[in-house]
């Protein structure tokens, strides 16, 4: 008989890793399974963690970048509106040492973790899921009284669920050069160019450690390979990217449909980018990411004790949904700007005294997720 376990995790990004490690902390019996060969294999995401997660959560410091406190919006001409705040808005994590670090506790309070490993099937039980794997061409099976669907944007344990899926999403690009000499500030700089990045922003963040530079947008709308390259060469002279090598290249999708109405039932939930659990203004999901993983742990946790739904009414998308409703207009409206002409006339509105408070609160805003469990 295939062996049972109190959770099963689908997923090891940072999402399943902060899931699997919270519950191996209560004891529970969990199998964390992933078809990466290792944790720091093909990192998606850019590792920009605001404030508010590095004040509400303990993070490595050692693999954080220098703190950033400024912020240059330029129009589609490179007219400029520079930020500036007194405090460490930002810092961008070296993502691939954190998650080895991540899956070295969960292995240590005895997660079970099996690497290289594709769910197949996902059936129903009178009491939990039945899980189909294959790993290196071998099937096998194991029982799970409880699923955590952590494998992203398009993810397959959702619909094996009966949960909500994703339907609108941008796709990113972006190449990090290591060490790129420059001179200057620490800084995030965010192009809003229709033509460049449809729907989205291109970026450069220099931390002066790292240099990073991305393009996203609608999939529909551009090609994210190209559009990368011709932004590379557009700021190369300025940030000193001729001759740097390039340390990584990453991509992949994006929701932005904001939290899923439909993210937990009796059988499991969903966490991270599977749930939707990113801001469909900005797409930052490393805030939403943690936090909502945090409360998952807890329910899941709860669930398992109790042996009834109740636990799982803390768990509702369509509470979380409510806090995203002007975000979501602001998402509708910046996928509606498809001419440079009308990005430009929005920049200059955007650089007029009435309206800098809003870009500020934007980019130094506390308001990218509720704060769920306090």
């Amino acid at each position: 008989m295939s062996q049972l376990y109190d959770v099963l995790v689908v997923g090891a990004g940072l999402a399943g890793l902060e899931c699997a490690r919270r519950l191996g902390l209560t004891g529970a019996s969990v199998l964390l399974v992933d078809r990466k060969r290792s944790v720091d294999q093909h990192v998606h995401t850019t590792g920009i963690f605001v404030r508010r997660t590095l004040e509400s959560f303990e993070l490595p410091h050692d693999c954080l970048g220098p703190p950033v406190r400024r912020v240059v919006l330029y129009s589609p001409s490179g007219k400029a509106l520079a930020l500036e705040s007194r405090l460490d808005e930002f810092r961008v994590g070296r993502m691939a040492e954190p998650y080895r670090r991540e899956l070295d506790t969960c292995l240590h309070l005895g997660v079970k973790w099996s690497p290289e490993t594709t769910l197949t099937a996902l059936d129903p039980l009178p009491q939990g899921s039945a899980a189909t794997f294959q790993t290196g061409g071998r099937s096998w099976r194991a029982r799970a009284r409880f699923v955590i669907g952590a494998d992203g944007a398009t993810s397959q344990v959702g619909p094996a669920l009966g949960l909500d899926a994703n339907r609108e999403w941008i796709v990113g690009a972006e190449e990090v050069y290591h060490r790129a000499h420059t001179t200057h500030r620490p800084a995030f700089h965010v192009w809003l160019d229709p033509a460049l990045a449809p729907g989205y922003i291109a970026w450069v963040v220099d931390d002066g450690e790292e240099v990073h530079v991305g393009v996203g947008g609608y999939p529909a709308r551009f090609v994210p390979a190209e559009a990368l390259r011709r932004f590379s060469d557009q700021v190369a002279d300025r940030f000193h990217l001729r001759g740097a090598e390039i340390s990584e290249r990453r991509g992949g999708r994006i929701p932005v449909g904001g939290v899923l109405p439909r993210i937990a039932n009796a059988r499991g939930l969903l966490v991270g980018d599977a749930a939707g659990a990113v801001s469909p203004l900005t797409a930052g999901g490393l805030d939403p990411c943690l936090r909502l993983s945090e409360l998952a742990a807890g329910v899941t946790t709860d669930y398992l004790a109790a042996g009834n739904g109740q636990a799982l009414a803390r768990y509702s998308g369509e509470a979380l949904r409510r806090h995203f409703r002007s975000r979501l207009l602001l998402r509708r409206v910046l996928a509606s700007v498809r001419a440079p002409a009308v990005a430009e006339l929005g920049c200059a509105v955007l650089r007029l005294p009435p309206f800098r408070g809003v870009v500020h609160k934007v980019f130094f805003g506390r308001g990218s997720f509720p704060d769920l469990v306090g």
